[in-house]
């Protein structure tokens, strides 16, 4: 069954394209999809079909019909995984490069969640439906680290609460450009869409949620500093995006920062090390730390000569 979507422009959206309003109100839809209903006459404006270059007044009904999602088959696979920790409620697992941690467009094999999928024998939390099983937070495809994933959802609602409650531990290393010029700090900024490019977060104060990266300086090396970061909060891209907006990107991070990636690096130099929480089932604090990957490591010798 379809879904019928109804949207009030305001104020702040007087004279904006009506198809630049939407991919901004619904990044999760694909710009190209609101193209196709434009053209075809499917989005209405005071009851009336509107072209994309329609500009919104105050008070305008935007309407259309959304498809219902058609989720494709997610199959196990045996994919190696490296585990660092299990047992009959959840495990940790140390992501590697290159490998994205749900099924999406464009990546329906493959992922942790394929692998875990084999490993766990579809024993998995259902609470995210068929693409996330399991799954309570997500680390980017180039980011290495340690991930929880649940097999119950008791073990699922409780670490989900925790998340939200920003009561789990999540330490992460990384190295930024330049110099820093504290050893330690605190950046806030409100993360939330680009309003220019939608496929990239933001600090964006207008629209944005609170977000909060607490960091120390390890080491100061050749043009570039190896921080230990601390999340307390969680949102996409958060130390990609908070160390840009101090004008300190992570190396390797061409989104973010330079396009140029002089150590031929394989996206930024970012890896969740420490992973800690409460253990719903035997009721104590664990933490689990996954090892600095070989190119980290390698890169660190590199810039210290």
């Amino acid at each position: 069954m379809e879904e019928e979507i109804r949207l009030e422009a305001e104020e702040k959206d007087i004279g904006q394209r009506v198809d630049k309003y939407l991919s901004l109100k619904m990044p999760e839809v694909s710009r190209s999809y609101f193209q196709k209903l434009l053209k075809e006459g499917k989005v209405y404006v005071k009851e009336k079909a509107v072209k994309a270059n329609y500009k919104l007044q105050a008070g305008d009904m935007i309407h259309f019909q959304l498809p219902p999602d058609e989720e494709p088959d997610i199959l196990p696979e045996d994919i190696p995984l490296d585990i660092l920790y299990e047992d009959d409620y959840l495990l940790i697992v140390n992501k590697p490069k290159d490998m994205v941690v749900h099924p999406c467009p464009g990546h329906y094999t493959g992922t942790l969640v394929n692998g875990v999928l084999f490993h766990c024998q579809g024993n998995l939390s259902g609470i995210n439906g068929v693409l996330r099983p399991g799954i309570v937070h997500r680390i980017d495809k180039d980011t290495t680290g340690a991930l929880v994933v649940c097999k119950d959802d008791q073990t699922h609602r409780s670490l989900a609460d925790q998340l939200a409650r920003h009561s789990i531990t999540r330490r992460y290393r990384a190295v930024v450009t330049g110099n820093l010029p504290e050893d330690s700090g605190t950046i806030e900024g409100p993360i939330g869409r680009h309003p220019q490019d939608r496929k990239k977060m933001a600090v964006n104060y207008k629209n944005g949620k609170d977000a909060v990266t607490h960091y120390r300086v390890l080491e100061r090396l050749k043009n570039a500093t190896y921080v230990e970061c601390e999340l307390e909060t969680g949102r996409t891209h958060q130390i990609r995006v908070h160390f840009s907006h101090i004008g300190h990107p992570l190396l390797g991070d061409t989104v973010y920062g330079s396009a140029k990636n002089p150590y031929r690096l394989q996206g930024q130099a970012l890896h969740a090390m420490v992973l800690g929480f409460w253990h719903p089932h035997f009721e104590k604090y664990v933490e689990f730390t996954a090892p600095l990957p070989e190119y980290f490591q390698k890169l660190l010798e590199k810039l210290r000569k």
